[in-house]
């Protein structure tokens, strides 16, 4: 034990200061000594639940779940509407998961246009293989919720030195739509008022442990996280906007992408005959920090005006992201040389992104590792990874636009951010429903918290 403490005490001091504290060191130190330790890849379906309770008077309750691998990695499932038997049939792949490691889930129940939802129960369960039953059970007081049940698959790790509790799949995606898109008189195209989100697999093995830091010479983004009064009103204005654009929802759309049709069917859409059509459009993006998720709109989507960002709006404000820019599809030979007389089953598909982001200005030397990652979760798409000044980007872009415009009825103002003339947007329907107190993004409440704060007042009063 005492050489244990040698070893870290002489870890420590090779380490710059202040650039690795001592829990980290000793984190690192005891990982590179238990090589011994059986890693598994680990696939875990989550079947569904039985005998959940009625949260609210009215209605029955549309319960979903939150699932954590040792802390270290965590998935939301969808929620399911208006019943107190979910079914999800939903699995989750994670590569080089200790042999030991526990499974910690807790059940709630959506609360629609509340910031916080009901606490159902929570149960912990270890990933040996096979069906599993458990009961739902509150934290403090103990009392039985209902029943889970699951099923565990477990195989051993094929590159057990490679990165641990990496996700790998199923691609999933979630459809969510600005709350202002039920305010609207007339509505052309409601993918001007959608966002998407893809868990995408890899993400740390192709970026490592790159980010990229909001640029402190651009303007905007000095405005949204400078430290004075005026940049917290901003930064408390957008994250308000996101946690609105982003919430969970019975009404959000959730699906697996599985094959090439699948990733067409996102980008599918338009106005009259075209809505079956992939749509020349061009997306903002980002690859978030704390989830590695893939999440994009629209450039022109309504829910952008009045902000200062719309990479900051996706990102939730985050000081930073794993990448960021824009994307547009386009046949082989760009729009400038398509006919719409041509099926899009039979048009060869590219995908062209880049780094076009002034908030968080992306590492250009990073394009072929954001190329090399897209590849990965979608092959057999022709990826091309291109810089911001690159001419060439300019010109499939603008190509883009230009057929939009030509041929697809697409108005000039829908190319950018707007709002017709009466209608409410998304950031001044945040700033007049914003609560006094939000919780981050697919986080739920504190269980202990909230059970402690109910058994102290349940004890107060007897």
């Amino acid at each position: 034990m005492s050489r244990m403490f040698v070893h870290i005490n002489d870890a420590v001091n090779r380490t710059r200061s202040g650039a690795q504290d001592l829990s980290a060191t000793a984190k690192e130190f005891a990982e590179e000594k238990m090589l011994n330790v059986k890693l598994v890849d680990v696939s875990i379906h989550f079947i569904g639940a039985s005998n959940l309770p009625k949260m609210d008077i009215v209605g029955s309750a549309d319960p979903y779940f939150v699932a954590k691998l040792d802390g270290q990695i965590s998935y939301v499932s969808t929620v399911q509407p208006n019943t107190q038997n979910p079914v999800w049939n939903e699995t989750w792949n994670v590569k080089n998961v200790p042999e030991s490691a526990a499974l910690q889930v807790e059940v709630l129940d959506k609360d629609e246009g509340s910031v916080h939802d009901d606490y159902i129960g929570k149960f912990a369960t270890t990933i040996s293989p096979g069906a599993k039953e458990v009961e739902i059970v509150t934290t403090l007081l103990k009392s039985v919720r209902g029943t889970f049940w699951l099923n565990v698959t477990t195989t051993p790790s094929e590159k057990p030195h490679a990165r641990r509790y990496t996700f790998d799949g199923p691609i999933r995606f979630t459809r969510h739509f600005s709350p202002t898109v039920g305010i609207l008189t007339k509505l052309n195209d409601e993918r001007l008022y959608s966002t998407w989100k893809l868990h995408i697999k890899g993400v740390p093995l192709f970026f490592r442990d790159e980010y990229q830091h909001w640029n402190i010479k651009y303007r905007a983004a000095q405005t949204i996280f400078g430290s004075g009064p005026a940049s917290l009103a901003v930064r408390s204005s957008i994250r308000s906007g996101h946690r609105m654009l982003y919430a969970r929802s019975t009404r959000n759309g959730f699906g697996l992408i599985q094959t090439r049709e699948d990733v067409f069917n996102l980008l599918r859409g338009g106005k009259d005959a075209f809505g079956k059509r992939v749509k020349p459009a061009v997306y903002t993006y980002i690859i978030a920090e704390g989830d590695d998720t893939f999440r994009f709109s629209e450039t022109g989507a309504a829910f952008f005006v009045d902000f200062a960002s719309k990479h900051a709006l996706h990102a939730n404000c985050a000081e930073r992201v794993r990448y960021s820019g824009e994307f547009h599809v386009r046949p082989r030979g760009g729009w400038e040389n398509f006919s719409d007389e041509i099926p899009d089953d039979q048009v060869e598909w590219e995908f062209v992104i880049d780094n076009n982001s002034g908030t968080y200005s992306p590492d250009a030397m990073l394009l072929p590792d954001l190329k090399a990652l897209l590849e990965y979760n979608f092959p057999g798409f022709n990826i091309f990874a291109l810089d911001f000044n690159d001419p060439a980007l300019e010109q499939s872009r603008e190509a883009c636009r230009a057929y939009a415009l030509k041929y697809r009825g697409i108005g000039q103002n829908e190319l950018q951010p707007h709002a017709s003339e009466g209608e409410e947007t998304l950031q001044h329907h945040a700033s007049v429903n914003t609560p006094s107190h939000e919780r981050p993004e697919e986080q739920p409440p504190l269980s202990e918290t909230l059970e402690a704060e109910y058994a102290s007042a349940v004890q107060s009063h007897v």
